[in-house]
């Protein structure tokens, strides 16, 4: 009997590695054994976590600052002990959360351009609650200025073991959570941001409301002792990472009303590196970056049974350290890519990875373009804590690359605007509010209406320079697409072409 190929649009996906001169060389990658990606990346800037003396320390690069990397390159070095994690802030570019064994989280304006003469030594917000290192940091997917860090044992065994909701915009705890009696995992929150989904080291999996601090659902996950981690999914569902009690790698995903049966849980190898899950909310692609591998296998996940699919594995001789991958936002769409990683190696290089689906066509590729999430926030801080829920802001990827502002944009620009009027105490990390931020040490003040009219004028004026800066960093993207796609076609023409010797005979 003839097997049937399931049909699908990523069947084909493959990966592909840069060349090393458009990769990023002789970077001093962090040496910490903790289990962390080590790297954040966005459409402007790549981060690293650095290793540093006498303190914790990353790198951030402009993303065309391709290359070796000079040793006395500047540094964000205001923590005092190690760096263990950091993350972008998903509605500006240019902020970036870091958490730390001095038990900090502190969060950096990054100005255009990089860091250029000096280390950056000061933050922009500095949050002081946890007791013990912090391992995770974690930006709320659709809501302004929220974030989630995540405290974690120490190598004596003592910890706090809690999650904290922050509004960093007013350096105010929202939440403490506490109801972890083992080390923290993982930790990830929903699409819409109305929950969170913890692993920990008892095994057991926990929904929680992030709003309340109270635990919704709960349930025993992989029972193997060694590290396991769990996300959410675009639909609710919830893919995990783990270990079986014979120690063999697994996935699995459960549905989160009843967490202690799987929906399917697949072995797949016998390798001790922990799996780290990155997934696709736009696709429904799932990568698997197994730390010490020199493979990333991926999956399409659908909603029906068998729900997970295997599509393939890139496979390359380099073990991996650490991965960070690119927002939709950032994807060349002229050469169809669909995610790109880059890959910390031991060696002192970040590889950039492309997975690309193969089109004849030089057209825009709609099916594989989804709406994608844009970097304007959908609600304010305030208004999540009230209550209310939205799924991130959605933008077009045609338009963004076309460098077309969506009407929602426009809305998202008042909202944040009327936020910091109100608050006038509150620092606003929102794209859309570039014009209003503020130092903690010297926050904004707002005159009569007289002044509030010319300050509007002004916020017009910067608005309009922006939208022409970003439409011109985009323009350069698709023209290096173009280049890259020119030459190698070049290439493959050079295999095909006689001789001259030969077409004179």
């Amino acid at each position: 009997m003839a097997r049937v190929v399931r049909n699908s649009k990523f069947r084909h996906v493959f990966g592909q590695a840069a060349k090393k001169q458009d990769c990023y060389e002789n970077i001093r990658i962090t040496k910490s054994a903790w289990d962390s990606t080590f790297c954040s990346v966005n459409p402007k800037f790549l981060a690293i976590i650095t290793e540093s003396a006498g303190g914790g320390a990353f790198l951030v690069l402009p993303l065309d600052k391709i290359g070796r990397i000079d040793r006395d390159v500047p540094l964000v070095t205001g923590h005092k002990a190690a760096v263990l994690d950091i993350a972008w802030c998903p509605h500006n570019d240019n902020v970036i959360a870091s958490g730390s064994e001095d038990c900090t989280v502190k969060v950096w304006q990054i100005p255009d351009g990089g860091l250029t003469s000096s280390n950056l030594t000061q933050p922009a917000v500095d949050l002081v609650a946890h007791q013990r290192r912090v391992g995770q940091v974690l930006w709320h997917p659709s809501a302004l200025n929220i974030l989630l860090s995540a405290g974690n044992i120490e190598i004596n065994g003592s910890g706090d073991m809690k999650i904290f909701i922050w509004n960093v915009g007013k350096s105010m705890i929202l939440q403490t959570i506490d109801c972890h009696p083992e080390v923290i995992l993982s930790v990830s929150w929903n699409f819409t941001g109305s929950r969170i989904v913890t692993s920990c080291k008892d095994k057991i999996f926990r929904i929680i409301n992030p709003r309340t601090g109270q635990i919704v659902k709960s349930g025993m996950g992989h029972q193997g002792a060694k590290p396991a981690r769990a996300i959410y999914l675009r639909d609710g569902r919830i893919f995990s990472t783990g270990f079986s009690r014979m120690s063999e790698r697994q996935y699995a995903l459960w549905d989160e009303d009843n967490l202690g049966i799987s929906l399917t849980m697949e072995e797949l190898d016998s390798s001790n590196g922990i799996l780290f899950p990155f997934y696709d909310e736009d696709t429904s692609l799932i990568f698997l970056c197994g730390k010490g591998d020199s493979t990333i296998r991926y999956f399409e996940y659908t909603p029906d049974a068998p729900y997970i699919h295997y599509i393939n594995t890139y496979s390359s001789s380099d073990p991996q350290r650490g991965m960070g991958v690119m927002p939709k936002r950032g994807m060349n769409i002229s050469t169809c890519e669909i995610a790109r990683f880059y890959k910390l190696l031991n060696n002192g290089l970040c590889e950039v990875i492309s997975f690309t689906v193969p089109r004849k066509s030089e057209l825009f590729q709609e099916d594989l373009y989804p709406d994608t999430a844009a970097e304007e926030h959908a609600i304010t801080a305030d208004e999540w804590i009230d209550g209310k829920d939205s799924h991130p802001q959605l933008v077009s990827v045609r338009d963004l690359h076309a460098g077309v502002k969506s009407q929602s944009n426009a809305n998202s620009v008042g909202l944040t605007v009327g936020h910091a009027t109100q608050h006038k105490q509150e620092i606003v990390f929102g794209k859309s509010s570039t014009n209003q931020k503020t130092s903690p040490t010297s926050p904004q003040t707002h005159a009569n209406n007289g002044g509030a009219s010319v300050q509007q004028g002004q916020h017009v004026d910067n608005e309009f320079l922006e939208k022409l800066v970003e439409e011109m960093r985009r323009v350069k993207i698709i023209v290096k697409g173009h280049e890259r796609r020119i030459k190698t076609l070049e290439e493959r023409l050079s295999q095909y072409e006689a001789p001259v010797d030969d077409l004179d005979d």
